[in-house]
């Protein structure tokens, strides 16, 4: 079993068998990400997915987990998936999830019954990324739909009976579009009330067309007190009851954790401590994707 091209999967997916259900991103095309630029957007033959998960079964012993790579899974049409999920479910009985990636469009062309179905066969979480809440956002990093998209679709993903982890990334609209940005991406996460909530903080490692504008000054890159301040007001606008929130993964400058509503004045506190200068911000050396 071979994997073509880097491997890009969430942060609690790293002890999941990982596998190919598609090549690249069905989109690709938003400025900031420099993920699957090498790849070339196609959906695999079901007879080589079933081929690499035979090929799993007989190197491990239990696998509890099954990530289906690569950025959008979900655009395999919904009986195709289905022969897939059964086929893990047949292969791997022991597997307690299964979990993809999912487009707003990938979701969206999706009826709610096709959706039921595919919960009903395994497919127990999608990760989905809003980016932002803010439409003018989302059309400056041709992020390719609008947040009233984003929203339906997440809450199809949720009326399915799956659960549903969202992706925001923090600085993105830079300072001219903080504000909006923070407080709209606080009012589409509170519509979805996913069960997981992650906040990432924009940084540049390899060439996208947004790393350009920043190198010729067309974008400002938001500095630690900033990006703070911008968090601190989506915290005060959001309304998540029972969401997981996480911010702290190494792009961000302060790691923040709890379940809204519950926790979010203490992360809010913390928040303010960073701005007054007591807690310190990650250094940049240790920032990394």
């Amino acid at each position: 079993m071979e994997y073509e091209g880097r491997v890009f999967r969430p942060p609690s997916e790293a002890y999941s068998l990982i596998v190919q259900a598609t090549i690249g991103c069905s989109h690709n095309q938003c400025t900031f990400c420099d993920m699957y630029k090498e790849k070339r957007f196609r959906i695999r033959r079901l007879e080589e997915v079933k081929s690499d998960f035979d090929l799993a079964r007989a190197q491990y012993r239990r696998v509890e987990r099954i990530f289906l790579a690569d950025g959008d899974a979900l655009m395999c049409r919904a009986d195709h998936l289905a022969e897939l999920l059964q086929y893990i479910r047949t292969l791997f009985p022991e597997c307690e999830r299964v979990t993809s990636y999912g487009s707003p469009k990938s979701i969206l062309v999706k009826t709610p019954e096709e959706l039921r179905m595919l919960h009903e066969l395994g497919l127990e979480m999608v990760y989905l990324g809003l980016e932002s809440g803010s439409d003018e956002v989302l059309r400056r990093v041709n992020k390719g739909e609008t947040a009233a998209e984003i929203i339906r679709a997440g809450q199809m993903v949720r009326n399915a009976g799956m659960k549903l982890s969202v992706t925001a990334i923090a600085g993105l609209g830079s300072t001219e579009l903080s504000e909006e940005h923070a407080v709209q991406t606080a009012r589409a996460l509170s519509e979805m009330r996913p069960e997981y909530i992650g906040l990432l903080t924009l940084l540049f490692e390899l060439p996208t067309p947004l790393m350009q504008d920043w190198q010729e000054g067309r974008f400002y890159l938001m500095n630690p007190v900033e990006i703070a301040a911008e968090t601190l007001i989506l915290l005060e606008n959001i309304d998540s009851e029972g969401s997981v929130f996480r911010a702290n993964h190494a792009s961000n400058y302060v790691n923040l954790a709890g379940t809204l509503n519950r926790d979010r004045e203490a992360m809010c506190a913390r928040l303010r401590a960073a701005l007054d200068g007591k807690v310190h911000f990650r250094s940049e050396a240790f920032r990394a994707r």
